[in-house]
């Protein structure tokens, strides 16, 4: 799957067929959007295999990422890595991300990916135009917060 290809993707669905030799999957977020460490502390408490692992855009971690995807350059949006650091890396990001991250976890969190027959563009406005007011509504942190003791081994930057 090109770049292009992973950027405008229906998420597949890959909750139920990931191999025990997988790493698991890695979610870049904003580390410094309010709204964006709520979901990702949202997403800790349902994952029910937890093992999704997370880094903030502004890390090294995700900074090797982008470089390995140079589309990604300058990108304000959730970023899910399936496959991170394997030959097989594919990224998903904005709306499709959202929906990736939502098969994942799934159980009723599935149903999301309905909104997968809305063409790629229109999602990707919405999201767009949440993203642009999330610091004004959710706030804004001076530096990525720290995670507790309990899920800090799940987090690729710290």
């Amino acid at each position: 799957m090109t770049d292009m290809d992973a950027r405008n993707a229906r998420p597949q669905s890959s909750h139920d067929d990931r191999s025990a030799g997988e790493p698991p999957p890695v979610l870049l977020y904003d580390g410094v959007c309010g709204f964006c460490n709520g979901a990702v502390q949202t997403v800790l408490r349902l994952d029910p295999r937890g093992g999704m692992q997370f880094a903030a855009l502004q890390s090294d971690y995700a900074a090797a990422i982008i470089a390995r995807h140079p589309f990604l350059a300058g990108v304000d949006s959730v970023v899910f890595v399936d496959n991170p650091g394997q030959p097989s890396e594919t990224v998903f990001v904005r709306s499709a991300a959202a929906l990736r991250t939502a098969d994942y976890l799934g159980g009723p969190w599935r149903l999301l990916r309905m909104a997968g027959v809305i063409p790629a563009p229109v999602r990707d406005r919405l999201y767009d135009g949440f993203a642009r007011i999330r610091y004004r509504v959710f706030g804004i942190h001076d530096t990525c917060p720290i995670p507790s003791p309990e899920v800090r081994a799940r987090f690729r930057d710290m």
